[in-house]
């Protein structure tokens, strides 16, 4: 359980003004795709510009791709790709939150592999081929905390087709260079500053109770763990606590370490089933939803007493005990207003169960492998 194997090439400049410094590092291009999502957040404020002027002060051309939506698609992706080859872009720079980050990754794949995306893809109805090119270099410069994909090598797309919503990524994808400037953040709304930051806790929680659990991912999901549950109830209460939002980024940003570490469990498929029928669903609200009912399995099972008590101290919990974690995560759900989400308000309903277990299990079969304990489909 000590050993682990660990490997990003991906470069952070981390901390508030960093993307004043993009401009001062040696661009892996000419020409850069500049993927935003089809909101007009970047836009107003500021980060768009600035980035701009950024990539123009290190003489840098650009196309902006602006199409990048919740939850992002496999025909967008390949639309972004082909774009990418018609206006002669030989890297990417993503500003944005995780949908942005993650379509960086499988944009980079396409624009350089022949095919559809879903060739790649190694499970549910993929066809599990090997990507034959690596991609154009990417940087990303992220907008919100919550996935740590700005140093990822991989990214999660759905396909409205086959109702399917699965990772795909490759060693040859990762980022060269992060940009992870908490001064982006401040503007992110409350409700999603609490649904991008429980997004990131699940990442380390769900490392914590994973059989491939080691000294170093385990050193680092308990200290991200701290700084989310410490500071996210004052980013969502007041989003211009800069210090806040720094402790958050970096419990975020530490995810994309934690996640290279050791796989994550369940959690995260039962939620990409969830969103991949019920495309609307955002993906850190589905994951609150079911998160006390998937805690407490485990919890009743004892399947990892220790390391939920090891959490729950970092949650604050003196002298816990392995139920302490589900009571520390319940009060910081409701610290932070999101305690009372329900399926039922995005049309779910009880007769779709089964489906969305099943599909799961479709999706992303490999995590399974790494639950603390057998967890069926019923």
């Amino acid at each position: 359980m000590k050993n682990f194997n660990f490997y990003d090439p991906c470069k952070i400049v981390f901390g508030c003004g960093s993307l004043n410094k993009l401009g001062d590092y040696k661009m892996p291009g000419k020409k850069a795709l500049l993927l935003i999502s089809n909101g007009k957040s970047t836009r107003t404020n500021g980060s768009f510009d600035r980035t701009v002027q950024e990539l123009t002060r290190a003489g840098v051309e650009l196309s902006v791709f602006d199409k990048i939506f919740e939850n992002p698609t496999k025909d967008i992706v390949m639309e972004g790709a082909t774009f990418a080859r018609e206006n002669g872009c030989d890297f990417i720079v993503a500003l944005g939150g995780g949908a942005v980050l993650d379509s960086s990754s499988v944009i980079s794949a396409m624009v350089t592999n022949p095919g559809d995306l879903w060739d790649y893809v190694d499970s549910g109805t993929g066809k599990g081929l090997p990507f034959k090119n690596k991609g154009i270099p990417i940087i990303t410069i992220t907008t919100t905390s919550g996935t740590g994909s700005e140093i990822n090598h991989g990214g999660v797309i759905s396909n409205l087709e086959t109702n399917e919503k699965i990772g795909i990524g490759d060693y040859c994808l990762f980022p060269e260079l992060a940009i992870v400037d908490p001064e982006l953040m401040v503007t992110v709304p409350p409700k999603y500053t609490a649904y991008q930051g429980f997004d990131a806790l699940f990442h380390h929680t769900e490392v914590m109770i994973s059989k491939g659990l080691n000294a170093m991912s385990e050193a680092l999901a308990l200290a991200s763990i701290e700084h989310i549950a410490k500071y996210l109830p004052r980013a969502v209460r007041d989003g211009s606590d800069i210090e806040a939002r720094e402790h958050v980024a970096f419990g975020s940003t530490m995810a994309g370490y934690t996640m290279l570490l050791t796989y994550t469990t369940t959690e995260h498929a039962m939620e990409h089933s969830m969103s991949a029928y019920h495309h609307n669903l955002p993906h850190g609200a589905g994951l609150i939803m079911i998160s006390k009912a998937f805690y407490e399995f485990f919890v009743e099972k004892h399947a990892c007493d220790e390391r939920f008590i090891k959490m729950a101290r970092a949650m604050g919990v003196e002298n816990p005990k392995p139920e302490d974690f589900i009571i520390a995560l319940i009060k910081l759900q409701e610290d932070c207003g999101v305690a009372d989400l329900k399926m039922s308000d995005y049309g779910f309903k009880p007769d779709e169960f089964m489906t969305l277990a099943k599909g799961a299990r479709s999706m992303q079969p490999y995590l399974y492998n790494f639950n603390p304990c057998e967890l069926s489909d019923e």
